[in-house]
C-alpha cells in the first residue's frame, strides 16, 4: 500500500481544523481510556486500518489491556468493558453507523444514565471526530503501521 497524498503538506488549513477538533475532544474532560476504546471501536467500523493501528498503540501505552482491545468488535458478548464504556460504544456504533440506523430515544435514555448532557456533546463530538480523521485517512491511503504513540502515563487499571 502506497499513501496517495500527504493531507498535512497539501492543506495545512484544513489540518489545523481537524487537530481544532481534536484538541477539543482530548481536553473535553471524558476519561483518555474511553476516548481510546471509542476512537477504535469507530474505526474498526469504517475499516481504517491507519487509526486501528494509531489508536490501539495509544490504548497500549495509556494501560490499556490486550484482552480489552482484542475483544472491543464484539464488546457485546463479553465482561471486560463497565456500563459506561457500554453505552459509549453504543453511541459510537449509532453515530457511525448513522445512515444504516436511527439514533432512537431509548437508546439516548440509555446512554444518558452515563453521561450527563456536556459530557454527550463531547462524547459526540469525539465521535465526530475520529470518523473525520477515518475519511481523512482512507482515501489518502494512510500507511498504518508508521506511527509511534508519544509516551504517557498509564491512565487505566
Amino acid at each position: 500500500m502506497e499513501q496517495r497524498l500527504d493531507f498535512l503538506q497539501k492543506s495545512s488549513n484544513a489540518y489545523q481544523a481537524m487537530l481544532g477538533l481534536e484538541r477539543f475532544v482530548r481536553n473535553c474532560g471524558l476519561e483518555h481510556s474511553l476516548l481510546d476504546l471509542v476512537k477504535t471501536r469507530a474505526s474498526q467500523l469504517n475499516g481504517c486500518a491507519y487509526c486501528i493501528d494509531m489508536h490501539t498503540k495509544d490504548a497500549r501505552v495509556a494501560g490499556e489491556t490486550e484482552q480489552r482491545l482484542y475483544a472491543l468488535s464484539a464488546w457485546r458478548e463479553t465482561p471486560f468493558y463497565t456500563e459506561r464504556e457500554r453505552a459509549a460504544l453504543e453511541w459510537t456504533e449509532a453515530l457511525t453507523l448513522i445512515s444504516q440506523n436511527d439514533v432512537t430515544d431509548e437508546l439516548y435514555d440509555r446512554v444518558r444514565q452515563h453521561f450527563s448532557e456536556e459530557a454527550l456533546v463531547s462524547l459526540t463530538m469525539a465521535v465526530i471526530t475520529i470518523n473525520g480523521w477515518n475519511r481523512i485517512a482512507i482515501p489518502f491511503r494512510s500507511v498504518p503501521g508508521s506511527y509511534q504513540p508519544p509516551a504517557r502515563a498509564a491512565t487505566h487499571p
